[in-house]
């Protein structure tokens, strides 16, 4: 996926910020995007399990990757990227380790995406399909496609669970807009602190293969 020159740079140091995770900050980054923290994953399951968070899950492995957002027809998962094998044990293993490690779930919100949908689904079974999680059909943004993927994204992510932990199942690029961070690799877990409005705290990142280690 290709960006204009602003968003390029972000996107390079959003790279970095994934391996320290912190948000970058400035008057003209995303607006949602507040304080950051560094919590170890253990600790991240201690929040975890008092509620009251947003959980971003990048959708698990694909075939293959490149950008389809400008060809795909929703509903037809044969003009999309889907599941590689690997992926559909890497949904399966985060689920079991939500259920394993009791963390409470409550909305789960998928894009319209196969591969976002199918995460959700062999994860935790029931989920809802939001347009507001989608690419904007294109491989090289606007300044404005980019602003829209932001506006989108943000109140998902700032806004405070009715119970248990709201999980967004969703793609990188909208969340590079609304974070400043590019969410790498496939299947990475985010967690945040919704503060209402357009207000975040992201707190830390589990690894793919970090859950099997954790408890």
């Amino acid at each position: 996926m290709s960006y204009p020159q602003t968003m390029q740079a972000k996107l390079t140091a959003g790279v970095l910020a994934v391996t320290a995770v912190a948000v970058l900050s400035s008057a003209t980054g995303p607006a949602g995007a507040s304080d950051t923290q560094t919590m170890a994953p253990d600790a991240l399951i201690d929040a975890l399990r008092g509620g009251g968070h947003v959980i971003f899950i990048r959708h698990a492995t694909t075939e293959k990757d490149y950008a389809d957002q400008i060809d795909a027809v929703m509903g037809d998962c044969s003009t999309q990227r889907v599941l590689s094998e690997a992926g559909w044990a890497e949904a399966k293993a985060i689920g079991a380790a939500f259920a394993r490690l009791e963390i409470p779930v409550g909305e789960v919100v998928s894009s319209q995406y196969c591969r976002a949908w199918q995460t959700a689904d062999l994860a935790f079974g029931d989920y809802a399909q939001n347009a507001d999680l989608n690419f904007e059909p294109a491989e090289e943004y606007s300044e404005a496609q980019i602003a829209t993927m932001r506006d989108r994204m943000t109140p998902h992510l700032s806004r405070v669970p009715a119970q248990g932990n709201t999980v967004l199942v969703g793609h990188d690029d909208p969340f590079e807009a609304a974070t400043g961070i590019y969410p790498e690799p496939m299947g990475i877990v985010f967690v945040l602190r919704p503060k209402g409005g357009d207000g975040f705290e992201i707190l830390g990142s589990i690894s793919p293969d970090g859950w099997q280690d954790l408890g």
